[in-house]
């Protein structure tokens, strides 16, 4: 639970960093790889939830805890219930059983799955008894979360007659979906998703193929934010592609509108800062919600308002992200309003209060979005470790490009 204080002195920002491979795209990879030994992967994510998908595939006890990994919680319930005669107990942490799951085990039932609640209806942990899913149709809501969604599409393939997935509702995180869909053809299944409707087709075996997983874009963001708040930056990421199938790469766009410079060049992504910056941003951020957090604190650090759309989805991660973010601009001296799906910042008409601590609430993204400020502030991350969910080797990366971190 140690704090990290952070500061910077000046000069030009420069560097060149290895980002870890995406988590969402390796945990998506690994569950293929269980139905398909065929895959061979390579630049797999480093970060705690990845390891948990890891370890929980693996597992061969009947107790199964994935911790704080949403990600992992969504796919292994959907993995489990495909696997015959074995019966798993699925937990996690106190947050992890008081995030909803209901709607993704309602679908797994309407397929035929064995699914029971240890504790309180609707969320973890569950009691998986796996069997043969012999329903080939489904409806699900489209509107809480694209992992059940992908959830189900990652383990159609091994179902006889494959799935038919009807969504009901506004589709939120569409790229996720997409970049499932990607993923599914390129190791040779048949997947398409038009309208409200995905139908992913069987496949009994593949072809041996191997799959380099693209660095992870959100991880890239807090670059972003780095290069628009520094005097003078100079930042080179890799390992990134032009066609990413990852919803977060419209970073690029987002934050040309806040003076920052972004190209691709033999995978490597470039960022420059001192372009431009608009006066204000408005954004619908449903396609890449994970992006809102270092949208929202970058701009507090330029001084400009923003409104930011489409954030549903915010309330349930690991903490209620919008209460975490109000919270914590406010002690900088922002002032901030949310809804339930929205947040409005309005333009800072004060110097940023120094030295306060964040709190991050056991979500790596709060510690992660909030370190760029210290480019104009000295700040304190409290429980500083917290990032080794989606990137362990973040602060040591920040002092390669000239942060000075002490604890």
């Amino acid at each position: 639970m140690r704090q990290a204080k952070l500061t910077y002195t000046s000069g030009l920002l420069e560097g060149e960093i290895q980002i870890t491979g995406s988590k969402s795209e390796s945990n998506r990879m690994l569950l293929l790889q269980a139905l398909f030994p065929e895959i061979e992967l390579h630049n797999v994510s480093n970060s705690d939830d990845t390891q948990a998908m890891t370890a929980g595939l693996s597992s061969a006890s009947a107790l199964v805890d994935i911790g704080h990994a949403g990600t992992t919680m969504r796919f292994l319930t959907a993995y489990f219930s495909t696997q015959e005669k074995q019966q798993k107990t699925l937990t996690g942490s106190s947050r992890m059983q008081e995030r909803p799951i209901g709607v993704l085990v309602d679908a797994l039932r309407q397929l035929g799955a064995d699914i029971s609640y240890v504790k309180n209806e609707g969320y973890p942990p569950l009691q998986i008894k796996g069997n043969a899913l012999t329903k080939s149709e489904v409806r699900i809501s489209a509107n809480i979360s694209s992992q059940y969604i992908t959830a189900l599409m990652l383990i159609a393939p091994s179902l006889p007659e494959g799935l038919t997935l009807t969504l009901e509702g506004k589709t939120t995180s569409v790229p996720y979906i997409e970049m499932t869909c990607s993923l599914l053809r390129k190791i040779g299944v048949r997947a398409v998703f038009s309208g409200q409707q995905i139908q992913v087709f069987p496949q009994q075996n593949i072809a041996k193929t191997t799959h380099h997983v693209e660095s992870d874009w959100s991880s890239a963001s807090y670059y972003f934010s780095v290069a628009a708040l520094a005097q003078k930056a100079k930042i080179n990421l890799s390992t990134y592609k032009s066609d990413s199938l990852q919803g977060d790469s419209i970073l690029m766009e987002v934050y040309q509108q806040l003076g920052v410079h972004s190209s691709i060049e033999e995978n490597t992504l470039s960022l420059q800062g001192g372009g431009s910056v608009t006066p204000s941003l408005r954004l619908d951020l449903s396609d890449a919600p994970d992006t809102a957090q270092t949208i929202a604190v970058t701009c507090f650090g330029l001084g400009i308002a923003c409104d930011l759309t489409g954030l549903h989805t915010l309330k349930i991660k690991e903490t209620d992200r919008l209460v975490a973010l109000q919270n914590e601009l406010t002690k900088l001296g922002a002032s901030i309003e949310i809804t339930e799906k929205s947040l409005h910042l309005h333009k800072r008409k004060s110097n940023i209060v120094p030295n306060v601590a964040i709190d991050t609430y056991h979500d790596h993204r709060m510690a992660m979005a909030f370190a760029p400020l210290a480019l104009l502030v000295p700040i304190v991350i409290n429980d500083a470790d917290v990032v080794s969910k989606s990137y362990p080797g973040f602060w040591d990366d920040l002092e390669e490009i000239g942060f000075l971190i002490g604890s």
